[in-house]
């Protein structure tokens, strides 16, 4: 089995983590819950900054086909794994949002060029680059979870506050 833990390459640096076989003994041990998992619709608004960043909120909703609420975005950017980028040049100039190296980091990824190729997952029919192109969200959201390598049926209410 060798050692309990290993140096992995993320986020353009080194990391020494323990391996995820060892996970759940650590935990418990510890008395700490157990890991947290995104909600589907968190996990689509992640990977769609993931893949189309620097994204703003109104074109995650126009993209999305659904509004995305500042829940949402405080909820990703609390865990860590977003934060404001630069400003749109669109009217009233909106904050624009990216990954950040926790984001890298917690998923496994050495860099963004480490996410799956969006031409297989468009040939798939799992991502379109227009609305009309784009599954039905439940089935794009399982897709994504997967490419995350989250697992978990879990859901939160509908993010369609603003």
């Amino acid at each position: 089995m060798g050692p309990p833990y290993e140096i992995v390459a993320v986020a353009g640096g080194w990391s020494f983590r323990t391996k995820l076989f060892f996970g759940d003994a650590i935990r418990t041990a510890l008395g700490a819950s157990q890991k947290t998992e995104l909600s589907r619709s968190n996990a689509l608004i992640l990977t769609a900054i993931g893949y189309f960043q620097p994204i703003t909120r109104g074109e995650l909703s126009q993209f999305l086909g659904k509004e995305v609420s500042r829940d949402a975005i405080a909820s990703l950017r609390g865990e860590g794994f977003i934060a404001a980028g630069p400003r749109s040049p669109t009217l009233g100039a909106p904050y624009a949002y990216v990954t950040t190296p926790a984001f890298l980091s917690h998923f496994g990824f050495e860099s963004l060029r480490d996410l799956p190729d969006i031409e297989k997952l468009e040939d798939a029919g799992l991502l379109g680059r227009t609305n009309e192109a784009l599954p039905d969200g439940d089935a794009l959201a399982s897709a994504l979870r997967g490419v995350l390598g989250l697992s978990g049926d879990e859901d939160e209410p509908q993010d369609d506050a603003a």
